[in-house]
């Protein structure tokens, strides 16, 4: 057995709000759930994507907890990759630009498959590309 998808990503983010904001008002993604000064999740595709606030998830869940997730988290930038054809990374581009998110490369992999990187308000990298950057057609 091998698994065939990533259900759920998370990243760590500074300011809850302002993160929650740029997710769903620069990407377009749709909120699932939020607990304040805690989480935001949204609905990516047919995955989810976590944001975390650090200091909250590195608390062990009360003895009683209805759902006992343990701890887990880091701290720090991380990267996420969206896939999109090329013809979606142009509008990104277009999109982005216009909102004045600072768009750091933007290139074609010797492979094949073009790539834009951008940050989110906290720091973290991401990604649009062609999922041809990996062999996927």
């Amino acid at each position: 057995m091998t698994p065939t998808a990533i259900l759920e990503s998370a990243l760590y983010v500074t300011d809850l709000d302002l993160a929650e904001a740029f997710y769903a008002d620069v990407l377009c993604l749709e909120r699932v759930t939020k607990v304040d000064d805690r989480h935001v999740f949204f609905r990516c595709g047919h995955g989810v994507l976590l944001l975390f606030q650090p200091n909250a998830t590195v608390v062990p869940p009360a003895p009683d907890a209805r759902l006992p997730v343990p701890p887990h988290g880091m701290r720090g930038e991380g990267h996420l990759c969206f896939a999109a054809s090329a013809e979606e990374i142009e509008r990104w581009k277009a999109r982005l630009q216009a909102l004045d998110v600072v768009i750091e490369a933007d290139f074609e992999w010797p492979q094949g498959g073009r790539s834009i990187y951008f940050r989110d308000p906290s720091g973290n990298s991401l990604e649009f590309a062609e999922p041809r950057i990996w062999g996927i057609e």
